[in-house]
């Protein structure tokens, strides 16, 4: 990714943020045109785009209750697995804040499969030497068998057929120990969901009893995530092992193979399907209310710690920036919906339930702009192979020309709430955004209120706020709903397809399960 970049504030800043707080600006970019210059983005209500964006920024950069929202948000209701009580804590937060803002707001109700929480995970070494593992489950593992299990611990490295070939028949019945690369880059997440598919798919083929995962972090820090895309019940046990007691037991298992032997246990609490819930806030559009934009972030997360960075930051921006835009009496052209996701986490389940509830209506979401990576400062959009919509964002983004957040890309992830509505052909922007301080604490147990950088925060806040205003109020869609021919062909383009069939998204697709029928 990008190194850490400048940014430059404007004038219109100057009443809410000292020099002190803001780096001076070269030049003053919300300055108005020239007379007689219009640009497609611009209010009919206003003199110009950058008029927009300044009432915008200075209700941003000025006193605001994001940073309260937030600290309630992760302090009090803490780490919120979709399904749990702690979710449905967290809508009602949601909700209220929005209503303290004077935000129409309203819930949406889908239903989740299963509900998961984690029992007593436990790894006991039982020959030919003992010392103490720190594990926990991963998300939405089956449970073990009463009592546990009792077998041999193979060493399989990173699980490639290679490596099982290796082990042979000593992988039947075995817990395997699966290692990891050490996580400090985007790619290297990546790979941290790449990886599991296939080496479970020969894990249960061999007929493994259940792996344990090599930390990808350091120090200690345990942190959880998924291996499923639908929110159903993975197919083995498997649990993450602190990294440095994954390596001693790798060593261990090479100084005596065939012959470590353990008592894994996993209690995990497995509840039946239960109706969850999105939270959606409303700005209703002023000539073309029925067309919408969509401001989203997920705000559901794992709970080894409070899910401050993933994604409880950008759940408060989605908050703040409709409080601002709702603030400064603007009214846009079209509607923008400020939606916060649940069931992200268990594969994008939330949205992927939203855009199917709102098939009929897909035609005229003008556009989802996502934010889901943490507080690193935003470089430009990531707009999954549509080049089509590329002006109109640069466009769009003019007023914010000294803050180098162009550096778009056509590049696509699977891997956030826009997902499916990508799949369903609408135009979607995610967040491109430096790493900052999210792969270290990504999941894990120091994901917490303290690590949020709330200048950085107001930055993207800012940002969400005019893209959502300016994909709204332009007076041209920002781009049409693609075909499935046309979704089909850009797969093939950005190579997603190839990442789809990794992850195991290609037959939904391909049924017409998720994204665009047939």
């Amino acid at each position: 990714m990008r190194s850490v970049l400048l940014i430059t504030f404007v004038a219109c800043c100057a009443a809410t943020a000292s020099p002190a707080q803001l780096p001076a600006a070269k030049t003053d970019p919300l300055s108005k045109p020239a007379a007689g210059q219009r640009a497609a983005a611009c209010s009919a209500t206003e003199a110009s785009c950058a008029e927009a964006a300044s009432k915008i920024l200075s209700q941003v950069m000025g006193p605001s209750p994001l940073d309260e929202n937030l600290r309630r948000l992760t302090d009090e209701v803490g780490g919120r697995v979709t399904g749990s009580p702690e979710m449905a804590k967290a809508v009602e937060w949601a909700v209220a804040a929005f209503r303290a803002e004077g935000i129409d707001v309203h819930t949406e109700k889908y239903t989740l499969p299963l509900t998961w929480a984690e029992g007593e995970t436990r790894l006991e070494l039982l020959e030919p030497v003992k010392f103490p593992i720190r594990l926990v489950a991963e998300g939405w593992s089956p449970t073990t068998p009463a009592g546990g299990i009792e077998a041999n611990l193979i060493d399989i490295g990173y699980g490639n057929e290679q490596d099982f070939a290796r082990a042979g028949g000593a992988v039947k019945g075995a817990i395997l120990l699966a290692w990891t690369d050490l996580g400090s880059t985007w790619a290297d997440l990546f790979n941290e969901y790449t990886q599991p598919p296939a080496v479970i798919e020969r894990a249960v083929k061999s007929g493994a009893a259940a792996i344990l995962w090599m930390g990808a972090r350091e120090r200690l820090l345990l942190y959880r995530h998924t291996n499923i895309g639908d929110a159903k019940l993975d197919r083995i046990p498997q649990a993450i092992v602190a990294r440095e007691d994954a390596m001693r037991l790798a060593r261990t298992i090479g100084a005596y193979p065939g012959k470590v032997r353990a008592r894994f246990s996993m209690p995990n609490k497995i509840g039946p399907a239960i109706e969850q819930e999105n939270v959606v806030g409303e700005i209703r559009g002023r000539e073309k209310p029925d067309e919408a934009v969509i401001l989203g972030a997920h705000l559901d997360s794992w709970d080894l710690g409070t899910g401050a960075l993933d994604n409880g930051c950008n759940a408060a921006l989605v908050i703040e920036a409709a409080r601002a835009i709702k603030a400064t009496g603007l009214v846009p052209r079209r509607t923008i919906r400020f939606v916060l996701f649940s069931g992200e986490e268990q594969g994008m389940y939330g949205s992927w339930q939203y855009a199917q509830a709102h098939r009929a209506e897909l035609d005229k979401i003008r556009a989802v702009v996502v934010f889901d990576s943490g507080v690193g400062r935003v470089t430009g959009y990531s707009l999954t192979g549509r080049g089509d919509i590329e002006d109109g964002v640069r466009e769009i983004l003019k007023p914010l020309a000294s803050w180098d957040v162009t550096h778009h890309t056509l590049d696509g992830d699977i891997g956030t709430d826009n997902w499916d509505f990508f799949l369903e052909g609408v135009p979607t922007l995610v967040a491109e955004q430096d790493e900052a301080n999210y792969m270290p604490n990504y999941h894990a147990a120091s994901d917490t209120f303290d690590k949020v950088d709330m200048r950085e925060l107001k930055i993207n806040t800012a940002l969400a706020a005019v893209t959502a205003w300016g994909i709204a109020d332009r007076a041209e869609p920002l781009g049409k709903r693609l075909s499935r021919g046309e979704i089909e062909r850009l797969l093939k383009e950005t190579h997603l397809d190839e990442k789809m069939k990794q992850l195991g998204y290609w037959e939904p697709w391909q049924s017409g399960t998720r994204g665009r029928k047939p």
